[in-house]
C-alpha cells in the first residue's frame, strides 16, 4: 500500500442492517468531515438481511448523528470484502471469532469496536504521518496492548437491537456511540 491508499475499516455485525452500517456511516461521516479521502468505511453481515435497508429505528439514529443513511444495502462478509482492510471492526466477540475462522490472517486486524476504541485511547500516533500511515504505524502496538492489558471482555460487545423493544436501541447506542467517538477523537488527537 502506498501513502496515499485510504486507512480501511470493515464494521461486522449480525444482519448488517442496524450495529454495523451505524458505525460504517458515523465513521464515514466524521472521518470525512475530518481528513476527506483518508479513510474508507464499510461494513457487512455475519448473517446478513442481504438487500435491506438500514433498520429505520437506527437510520432515525444514524440522522441524529449527522450521518447519511441513503444508498446502503446489507451485505454478506466473504473473503473478497474482506480482502484489503487494513482493520475489522465487529460489533461483539463472537463475530470477531467468525471473521477469524473466516479468514485467519486477520488475527492481528479484527477487533470489536469497543475493545479497539479502549486500546487505542491512550496511545499515541504520529502526527508527522498521514492518516492512513498513522493508523497503519499504531495497529502493532493495539494489538500488544490487548496482548499485555487484557480487559474483562464482557464490555467489548454492542447488544442487539433487532426486532426488541426500544430501551434496547437505546442502549446500543449507548454502547455503540462513546466507542465511535473515541476513534474520531483519536485521530484528532493526532492531526
Amino acid at each position: 500500500m502506498t501513502t496515499d491508499t485510504p486507512f480501511r475499516i470493515l464494521a461486522v455485525c449480525t444482519g448488517n442492517i442496524c450495529r454495523s452500517p451505524m458505525v460504517e456511516r458515523l465513521l464515514r461521516s466524521s472521518f470525512d468531515a475530518l481528513a476527506p479521502g483518508e479513510f474508507e468505511v464499510s461494513s457487512a453481515g455475519t448473517g446478513a438481511l442481504v438487500g435491506r435497508e438500514i433498520d429505520p429505528q437506527v437510520a432515525g439514529f444514524v440522522r441524529v448523528f449527522n450521518g447519511d443513511t441513503n444508498n446502503f444495502a446489507a451485505r454478506q462478509v466473504e473473503e473478497r470484502i474482506l480482502d484489503g482492510k487494513d482493520v475489522v471492526l465487529t460489533l461483539t466477540r463472537d463475530h470477531r471469532g467468525q471473521i477469524i475462522e473466516l479468514m485467519p490472517s486477520l488475527l492481528r486486524r479484527t477487533f470489536t469496536l469497543r475493545e479497539f476504541a479502549r486500546l487505542i485511547t491512550p496511545l499515541d500516533g504520529d502526527p508527522s504521518l498521514s492518516g492512513p500511515m498513522r493508523w497503519r504505524a499504531i495497529l502493532p502496538k493495539v494489538v500488544r496492548a490487548r496482548t499485555v492489558h487484557p480487559a474483562d471482555p464482557s464490555g467489548d460487545d454492542v447488544v442487539d437491537p433487532f426486532r426488541r423493544d426500544d430501551s434496547v436501541y437505546q442502549q446500543m447506542v449507548r454502547e455503540l456511540v462513546p466507542a465511535v467517538d473515541a476513534l474520531v477523537d483519536w485521530e484528532r488527537k493526532h492531526r
